[in-house]
């Protein structure tokens, strides 16, 4: 049975963050908050974790896992950001974005395309997931919580949030429950990897994304 923790979504609680930040170093993977929709995610640090939210989502080592990030800075740590990359994630974040980057050597192998070396990578408006990621002191891995199956059923956007953690309580270890409407509408993904932006994914902040000179892929 996972741990639950109610966190405040504007102010989370000092106490609480760095209680899940030990478990997440320890290895725990967590179900949580994000701008956009609940995520699953762990310590990008810690193999093991990697691999359990891998399982659990379905997801085959030769797609990437998208990780969060506090800043731009915290970005050019893990990814090449060139010029007109930089100037488009400037304007965007924090937001509801996921920017597909060349990876640097920091990131883990069993995150990023093997065949790209490319990596997807977040800064979300969201306090409870940047409190999280100032404690641990490294990006947080984030993959959406809907469509994962459990047994026979499908974690949809028709679920209810107490549906979620009921039927995700056995399969993570932390539950963080920001007691607010949970969100169905996922990220908008930018491919940043050549200098003609390309939205591959339409989400959240589109509009603003397409302001900025983004193109939506085989529109």
């Amino acid at each position: 049975m996972a741990t639950l923790y109610n966190v405040h979504p504007q102010t989370p609680q000092t106490r609480k963050i760095e209680k899940i930040r030990e478990a997440l170093q320890q290895g725990a993977i967590v179900l949580y908050p994000t701008d956009t929709v609940y995520a699953i995610g762990c310590d990008l640090n810690v193999k093991s974790a990697v691999e359990r939210v891998r399982q659990l989502k379905q997801i085959s080592n030769d797609k990437p896992l998208t990780f969060l990030c506090s800043s731009l800075s915290n970005i050019a740590d893990y990814a090449r950001v060139s010029d007109s990359a930089y100037r488009i994630i400037k304007r965007l974040i924090p937001g509801p974005y996921t920017f597909l980057l060349p990876a640097t050597k920091l990131v883990p192998r069993l995150v990023m395309s093997p065949k790209r070396r490319t990596t997807g990578i977040r800064v979300p408006d969201c306090p409870i997931c940047l409190a999280l990621i100032e404690a641990l002191g490294n990006p947080v891995v984030s993959t959406s919580a809907l469509s994962i199956t459990h047994g026979n059923q499908v974690v949809s956007d028709r679920t209810a949030k107490a549906e979620l953690f009921d039927r995700l309580d056995g399969s993570v270890d932390i539950i963080i429950d920001d007691e607010a409407p949970m969100g169905y509408q996922v990220s908008s993904i930018l491919d940043l990897t050549t200098e003609e932006p390309v939205m591959t994914r339409q989400g959240l902040g589109a509009e603003a994304a397409f302001t900025w000179g983004v193109t939506l892929a085989n529109p």
